[in-house]
């Protein structure tokens, strides 16, 4: 695997990521923003104010990935991450997820927050799910149709959550 370097992601570099977002939610499988969102659009999102976007590159500066941190909950549930994960289509595979996801805790760690929760991780995302469960995820419950996807319809999507502190 060739050497990733993640760092933050500043607004004026979404151009780097735009492929990648665009790829994943215009396919309708793993996210549900809406499958013709804007470039625009998609820079609002992944740069809302209670987000930290991050950018995974190789050293060509090629972006093969991206990621955020933000609170799962408002006040007296800010003590637990939640984040956004996305890898580019033609990277996946090659372990650059993996390597995200330990950035993306080891972020969280850094950040004092006690735990992390994904609320949405469609069934079927056998690559997502396999990462979070191998870093010790478990998941939680599981949402009945709550997911409109693209191929298969109606699909469940499962809450996963990590204690972070011993």
């Amino acid at each position: 695997m060739t050497e990733v370097h993640i760092r933050p992601l500043q607004r004026r570099e979404f151009d780097k990521v735009w492929p990648i977002f665009h790829a994943i939610i215009s396919a309708g499988e793993t996210y549900s923003y809406s499958p013709d969102t804007t470039k625009e659009q998609g820079a609002s999102i992944w740069f809302a104010e209670e987000k930290t976007p991050y950018i995974a590159e190789l050293d060509t500066g090629e972006a093969v990935g991206t990621f955020y941190l933000r609170d799962n909950q408002l006040g007296l549930g800010d003590h637990i991450a939640n984040g956004g994960f996305m890898v580019a289509p033609h990277h996946a595979g090659k372990g650059y997820g993996t390597k995200m996801a330990e950035c993306m805790i080891t972020e969280a760690k850094r950040a004092g927050y006690t735990g992390m929760q994904f609320n949405f991780i469609v069934e079927g995302n056998d690559r997502s799910l396999n990462i979070w469960k191998k870093l010790g995820f478990e998941i939680v419950g599981t949402v009945p149709d709550a997911m409109r996807h693209s191929k298969r319809g109606l699909v469940p999507v499962h809450i996963m959550y990590k204690r972070l502190v011993d």
